[in-house]
């Protein structure tokens, strides 16, 4: 599918506010979310819209959406430069959602592979809003005609489903080139980071082992200590071009370790070649804490200031709300709706 669309390119991304955030958001993520600021338009949003197709405790709700804002802003994400706003904040997100809803085929929506394995063999006691929500994903991107996504592997096919829903709406409506088609932004190294406790998982913040992952807000003492557990094997450290395929965890620990120091491969793999999980584990260790402690720390003295996230995430609403508006006018208009 190609578009006409010739608008402004704009990044959005969004993280959902269930559970806190863990080193492979970080690397898989906010490290990016930074990188992006400084050369494209960018809204960041914390998507509670999302997180409440399951049942949330609205009081942790609240904690948690203000976590993830605190992380944001801990990374490096500068609300001068990106916009971080609170999905519910922007009632944009809701009405295009509908619309789209009428846009979409039900077909498309079945095959979505997300909801089959969330909802397993309970799929008919699951919330309609969890089946639906890859809509929901569309018009998050689309009410701002955002271009660009950065997304996983996991996100590929909703990112296509968005992509789809786009196109049916410019032809049903023969408006081409009105939605863009948005496009991937690859996000590189670090992008996976496996759990410290199996390699053939993916860290997260829903397991119920807190050593299988690594907490922003984890002190120095906790970094060093999950570290020193994490699993490895009998062996040494892999030479340049080895095959790790059987031994996922300790291409996990590498592939982290080049994330944070931002070296290549081959330069860290030849500095450990040989050396014992006695030398590489606590060298890790060390680099997390060098990299992570700051970040904690900032992170923690944002959380103690509830007030100034919500004034931060207010003012973002305001600034998503304004580059929506005129967009949702023209859709209704192009709708057809009395009074556009």
């Amino acid at each position: 599918m190609t578009s006409n669309y010739s608008g402004p390119n704009r990044v959005f991304s969004g993280v959902q506010p269930t559970g806190f955030l863990h080193l492979g958001n970080y690397l898989g993520a906010l490290k990016k979310f930074v990188a992006l600021q400084d050369d494209h338009e960018c809204l960041y949003c914390i998507v509670d819209l999302h997180a409440i197709t399951v049942w949330q405790d609205p009081e942790l709700l609240k904690n948690q959406t203000r976590h993830i804002a605190a992380a944001y802003l801990a990374a490096g994400i500068n609300p001068a430069k990106a916009i971080i706003y609170a999905q519910s904040g922007v009632s944009a997100h809701t009405e295009l959602a509908w619309y789209f809803n009428c846009v979409a085929r039900m077909g498309w929506v079945q095959r979505m592979t997300q909801f089959k394995d969330k909802a397993g063999k309970n799929s008919e006691n699951m919330s309609v809003g969890l089946f639906d929500y890859p809509v929901l994903q569309a018009a998050d991107i689309l009410a701002f005609k955002a271009t660009h996504v950065p997304v996983g592997e996991d996100q590929k096919q909703h990112l296509e489903l968005s992509r789809d829903i786009a196109q049916k709406f410019n032809n049903d409506f023969k408006v081409d080139g009105f939605f863009p088609l948005p496009e991937p932004l690859i996000k590189g190294p670090g992008a996976r980071v496996m759990s410290l406790r199996d390699g053939t998982s993916k860290m997260s913040k829903s397991d119920p082992s807190d050593n299988s992952r690594i907490n922003l807000t984890d002190t120095a003492d906790q970094i060093v200590k999950k570290f020193k557990k994490a699993k490895t094997d009998m062996g040494v450290m892999p030479a340049i071009g080895e095959d790790l395929t059987e031994r996922p965890e300790v291409d996990n620990l590498l592939s982290i370790y080049c994330a944070l120091s931002e070296e290549s491969r081959d330069d860290v793999t030849a500095h450990f070649e040989g050396k014992g999980f006695g030398t590489f584990k606590p060298a890790l260790a060390d680099l997390a804490v060098d990299k992570l402690a700051p970040m904690s720390a900032l992170m923690n003295r944002y959380l103690a200031d509830t007030e100034e996230i919500d004034r931060i995430l207010a003012a973002g609403a305001d600034r998503a709300s304004a580059i929506a508006q005129p967009i949702m006018a023209d859709i209704r208009k192009i709708i057809g709706f009395l009074g556009a």
